[in-house]
């Protein structure tokens, strides 16, 4: 199950049964901390635990301060249901957070309710549709809904999936954009592509798989992609896939000519990762012929090929293991 998805369902299933859950979220982050933007744990009032937002002596500490507060709302509930927990991963700082890796990150703390579950209902339909959708949390207030065109939420304000703004006082404004923050397209659908989506699956990317073989039967096996699209002839391919900073293209078509058809369609369009398939003399020997033919050359030489880190890769795991490193390294660059 994708891990979003069981993390909502885990909160859903103690809001139906009447009671309270406490979820943290990792606001923002800096430096070399352990818990990044997004992190999320949700913590029952068993004590009851899924997700992390960073693990170690800070996160044993949130949760049983989580566990306080859940105890005493279950007794008489709070005005205030949401608030911010700085933390500070250095012995020197006037409040530490116990870790010593000289990172900060900013946790909040929001009871959820069993009248919020309408809302948890939302964010689990949303990611289970695939649908662009919004995730809300200020001081008093948490929503879910659909993007709205013009406001802080809409897709183009929010590049990186997140917004944290600190407001007046104690009040601040906490937004992400629901689901996958990456799309990975994965043009041929052959042994490495189905390895490749089997290891992607389980990250944060919706996974496209393209293809101009109709019968091929690793397509058939791929229950892995979000989503699979048959062409009818790879010259058309540029008008299927966008440009985009959150964009990651991995081509491994059936063979040299139709990697060089794919190339020519899409060398013009800005992606965070583009990488082709081959062995090295290859794709040395099509670079060189599409730099004669008057391509720009510093596109060109931004396509990472042979694709992959460097582990002496045979089988398709392997190789998609190599490819799922590299894609992880610009990723988180």
């Amino acid at each position: 199950m994708n891990k979003e998805l069981e993390f909502w369902q885990f909160i859903a299933d103690r809001l139906k049964q009447n009671e309270n859950v406490m979820l943290l979220v990792v606001a923002e982050s800096m430096g070399s901390s352990p818990g990044r933007q997004g992190y999320k744990m949700a913590v029952g009032k068993r004590g009851e635990l899924c997700g992390s937002i960073g693990g170690g002596i800070m996160e044993v500490n949130l949760v049983e301060l989580a566990g306080q507060i859940l105890s005493a709302t279950s007794a008489a509930p709070i005005n205030s249901t949401s608030f911010l927990k700085p933390q500070i991963h250095r012995k020197t700082a006037d409040s530490p957070s116990g870790m010593i890796c000289s990172g900060e990150q900013t946790v909040i703390f929001r009871l959820v309710f069993p009248q919020d579950i309408k809302t948890v209902e939302n964010i689990i339909d949303a990611i289970e549709r695939r649908a662009e959708a919004f995730l809300t949390i200020n001081s008093k207030y948490f929503n879910a809904g659909p993007r709205e065109v013009g406001t802080p939420n809409a897709p183009e304000n929010i590049k990186s999936g997140f917004i944290f703004e600190k407001e007046s006082g104690s009040d601040f404004i906490f937004r992400e954009r629901l689901g996958p923050k990456n799309d990975l397209y994965i043009i041929g659908g052959g042994h490495c592509a189905l390895a490749l989506s089997e290891v992607m699956s389980k990250m944060d990317f919706h996974i496209h798989i393209l293809d101009d073989r109709p019968d091929l039967n690793t397509i058939g096996k791929n229950r892995f992609a979000d989503d699979i699209t048959i062409i009818e002839d790879y010259v058309k391919i540029g008008d299927l896939i966008p440009a985009g900073s959150n964009t990651y293209i991995v081509v491994m078509t059936l063979g040299y000519r139709s990697d060089e058809v794919v190339i020519r369609q899409l060398i013009e369009k800005d992606f965070k990762y583009f990488g082709v398939l081959g062995s090295r003399a290859k794709m040395a020997t099509l670079m060189t012929n599409l730099k004669k033919e008057g391509f720009d050359a510093e596109r060109l030489d931004r396509i990472r090929t042979p694709i992959g880190i460097p582990i002496n890769s045979r089988t398709p795991e392997e190789i998609a293991v190599s490819i799922a490193a590299e894609i992880i390294a610009v990723k988180n660059a």
